[in-house]
Formats: C-alpha cells, sequence, structure tokens
C-alpha cells in the first residue's frame, strides 16, 4: 500500500464559524483572517494505491459552480485535483474507488463535472462510495445543512449507477487494511477511515478534526449539527490516537499535512508533525 496526499486546491471559511466558541484573539494567531474575517482553509484529499485498486477519498469543492458561488469561498492558489494527481503519476481515469467521508460540497464536489449541458462523474472508471443513513440526510437535509448539500453535487453520482454503500459497523474492516469510525458530531453518519499503513495507523479526519488546531477541546466549528456529540466523539478518538499511536490526517488544515500525538499533563498535543 502506498499513501499520497493530494491537495484539491485552497479556499476561504469564515474564521468564526470554523472556531466556534473560541475567540479571534486566540484563533487568529494560528490562522490569520483577511479584512472580512475569513481564513484560507485547504481541501487535503488522500490517495491510497493498494495495487490493484486507488481509492481517492474525498475530492474537493470541484470547478462547476458559478461565479456567484465561488465568490462565497474565494477558491485560491495553483493547486487542483488534477494537477496533484498528475504529480503523483495519476490521472482521473486511474481512480478505483472515489470515498466520501460526507456529502458536504467542499468534500464531495469534485465528485461530478459538467460536460456541455451534462453532469458526469469526474472519475469514469471508479465506484463512488458513501453510506445509506448519511445519503438520505444529504438528500433530505435540514435546512441548516441545505446550503452544503449540493443537488448537482450528490444525485448525478447516484444517476450513473456508480453508487455503492459502506455497509460495515463502527471500526470494522471495509477493505484490507481500512477500517470505518462513524461519527454524528458534525453531519449524520460522516465516515473517517483508520488506515493500517507500514506499522502505523493513519486516521483521515475529515471535519471532526479540520485542523490541528481543533486537537484542543474548545475548538468545534459552528458548522457542527451536534456540537457536544462531537466533543464526546473528540475525546473517544483522541484517547484511541494516544493509546495506540495513531496519525492525524489533517483535510483542511492550510499547513499542518498530519501529525502524531502526546499526552502533556493530561492534555493532548502535537508530537512529530509533517507540514506541507
Amino acid at each position: 500500500m502506498n499513501l499520497y496526499s493530494v491537495n484539491a486546491g485552497y479556499f476561504k471559511l469564515d474564521g468564526g464559524a470554523m472556531h466556534g466558541v473560541v475567540p479571534k484573539s486566540m484563533w487568529n494567531k494560528v490562522n490569520p483572517a483577511d479584512d472580512n474575517n475569513m481564513c484560507s482553509w485547504a481541501m487535503r484529499c488522500l490517495l491510497i494505491d493498494t495495487g490493484d485498486r486507488k481509492i481517492l477519498i474525498d475530492n474537493g469543492m470541484g470547478d462547476k459552480q458559478d461565479a456567484k458561488f465561488f465568490g462565497f469561498y474565494y477558491p485560491h492558489g495553483e493547486d487542483t485535483l488534477e494537477k496533484s494527481l498528475a504529480k503523483h503519476g495519476f490521472s482521473f481515469a486511474d481512480i478505483t474507488d472515489v470515498f466520501l467521508t460526507h456529502l458536504h460540497f467542499d468534500h464531495c464536489g469534485g465528485s461530478i463535472k459538467r460536460d456541455g449541458d451534462k453532469l458526469v462523474p469526474t472519475f469514469p472508471n471508479a465506484t463512488y462510495w458513501s453510506n445509506k443513513a448519511h445519503w438520505d440526510s444529504a438528500t433530505h437535509p435540514n435546512e441548516r445543512e441545505r446550503a452544503s448539500f449540493l443537488k448537482e453535487n450528490i444525485l448525478p453520482i447516484q444517476e450513473s449507477g456508480k453508487l455503492k454503500w459502506v455497509e460495515v459497523a463502527d471500526g470494522e474492516e471495509w477493505l484490507p487494511g481500512i477500517r470505518i469510525r462513524y461519527v454524528q458530531g458534525h453531519t449524520d453518519n460522516m465516515m473517517l477511515p483508520q488506515i493500517d499503513y507500514n506499522g502505523q495507523t493513519i486516521l483521515f479526519c475529515a471535519d471532526l478534526f479540520p485542523s490541528a488546531a481543533h486537537i484542543s477541546m474548545p475548538w468545534v466549528m459552528a458548522y457542527d449539527m451536534r456540537p457536544l456529540d462531537t466533543l464526546k466523539e473528540k475525546h473517544i478518538i483522541l484517547d484511541a490516537a494516544i493509546k495506540n499511536n495513531w496519525w492525524l490526517f489533517f483535510e483542511h488544515d492550510a499547513k499542518i499535512e498530519c501529525c502524531s500525538l502526546i499526552s502533556d499533563n493530561g492534555r493532548v498535543r502535537m508530537g512529530e508533525v509533517k507540514t506541507v
């Protein structure tokens, strides 16, 4: 198995929303905001090459939306999903599986592209993986999440006939070397792949820990549907990570790609760090 970090680009989100109840005087030191209170975030995906399969975890926001939409989120930088895959010697056609942690636009928007007037799968040879409970939530969204679940990102996947369900229970193996952890605080049934890699465990954190700063307990996004559940889930995951020497892989941290953890007088902190 080989792992490749794949950056689908950068975008901006409101700093207060991303850091929840944490005061700006604290979070602005970690991720400084611009004049509109917006901070820059990565859309970092992970490619797992098992030899037989090329599994892409999440795929950014894509490029099919209109100028008004992108005006809210300020995509920037030179990185794109296509360029980042190509740096590692891969193309869209090489991807055999697209694993979607959840269906918010910044995680699944790259799944579908425009082909003239049609919306078609970006990865022509891939099976797309979600889970039934999350899919039902995303296709019948509550008013708070409706702006994040965009039908043009989601429905064409099912219409293409390429959609399959992940049906393993929490902590069970989905594919050899890949277990799935389910969390409910951010959105219904978000899936975190837990990867056994060269004797180490790497957890793809999706939006449970969108950045390294969110390791700290009070740092919970205002976007989370159930913030108290997020707190409980962070405790559970961090306890397991410390006990078993996991590495955390961050999808949205603009500078820190992944880190190990240490316990410092009962507080969990970063250990070794890999930066961009």
